[in-house]
């Protein structure tokens, strides 16, 4: 390319494309004879929603690249923090989407609505390029009408998420890097006895400051007893190693054991200079779960509003499809189970010096 080609000029309409942009909307219901006039405002908001997810992809696409070396470098773990939150802002947009469709009343939408079937917004496949990206799993899915959710594809598009599922995911990349963290146990300071320890005495200190609390009825001293709850609350699973890979196995949590240590160190100690990045870049994803399921609920309760419980164009049961992949389809959830386990800074374990000059914040394999 010479340098007069590399710097012409170009004008806005040709750079974005414009005109091709603002001529893909061509309304079905013009088509047989019968305008309806919101159908312009469902086309450009499912249009956009699309640029949305394209984007959304993007950057996940490049974050699972820097992700899937064995050594992932820590200014990339600050550089993914960042796209993420561009995700969430993203996701935030297409939450207010859904008030700008609610400015279509349910009449206006039959207007024109029996002229898209068996048009659905289940087929849309970014968004299922999305939800395998980020690591939602078939068998994790609430089925489509007992179908695959991939079957409304053609097969070029259906082996394309096919082969996504069977490549890592950004919650598999995650799960391996922190399970690569250095610091559970480093010579005499062992990460998983400090912290039941700590947990035994928080405990003993608060059961000691109700029972001695002289406003406080039996009733009422036994009730909060019962609301702190005991050592099994916080070890039953995440401090059982054999229970927490039955639990795994049985499809009730997702992260290993040592992944899920690493992440409830990581929340505990975040305060540390060199887990401030890594705290956020879990709490970005956590974030991103509760943005998605907002979207799934509010998506839900906008059909509920504009059709009641009649059927989905594309077949499906409508709300009550819609509602329950809200419920179910949490991606990273076992970082908000993590939150069950956090104690007070006042009680964590004193890190020890050698631990805190030694510590480095490397997620590399180990050498051979």
């Amino acid at each position: 390319m010479s340098t007069d080609t590399k710097y012409s000029s170009i004008h806005y309409n040709s750079y974005l494309q414009v005109d091709r942009i603002t001529s893909a909307q061509s309304l079905r219901s013009d088509e047989v004879g019968a305008h309806a006039h919101d159908e312009m405002l469902f086309i450009i908001t499912h249009q956009v929603y699309e640029l949305w997810f394209k984007q959304i992809n993007f950057e996940l696409r490049s974050i699972i690249n820097d992700f899937s070396k064995r050594q992932v470098n820590e200014k990339n773990v600050g550089i993914a923090v960042s796209r993420l939150d561009r995700i969430i802002e993203i996701m935030k947009l297409l939450v207010q989407q859904i008030g700008v469709m609610e400015t279509m009343t349910p009449l206006d939408f039959l207007d024109f609505r029996n002229y898209l079937f068996p048009a659905s917004g289940f087929q849309s496949f970014q968004f299922r390029e999305m939800e395998v990206m980020l690591g939602l799993k078939q068998e994790r899915r609430t089925t489509y009408n007992d179908k695959p959710y991939h079957c409304v594809f053609a097969d070029t598009k259906k082996e394309t998420l096919e082969g996504l599922e069977k490549g890592n995911s950004l919650l598999d990349l995650i799960e391996d890097w922190l399970e690569r963290t250095p610091f559970l146990e480093f010579g005499e300071f062992k990460f998983v006895e400090e912290y039941q320890k700590a947990v035994v005495k928080m405990l003993d200190l608060e059961k000691e400051a109700i029972m001695k609390s002289d406003i406080l009825s039996e009733e009422s001293k036994q009730m909060r007893l019962t609301m702190l709850g005991d050592t099994n609350t916080y070890f039953s699973n995440i401090m059982n190693e054999e229970r927490h890979i039955q639990l795994v196995k049985e499809g009730k949590l997702q992260l290993s054991y040592k992944a899920t240590l690493a992440a409830l160190f990581i929340n505990l100690y975040r305060d540390e200079p060199i887990l401030h990045v890594p705290f956020l870049l879990i709490s970005k994803l956590v974030e991103i779960d509760d943005h998605l399921t907002t979207w799934r609920y509010r998506h839900a309760q906008m059909v509920m509003r504009m059709l009641g419980k009649k059927v989905g164009t594309g077949g499906s049961s409508g709300h009550e499809y819609l509602a329950t992949t809200a419920a179910k389809h949490h991606i990273f959830a076992d970082f908000h189970n993590v939150s069950t386990l956090l104690i007070p800074r006042s009680a964590l374990p004193e890190l020890p010096d050698n631990f805190r000059k030694n510590l480095g914040f490397y997620f590399s394999a180990m050498k051979e």
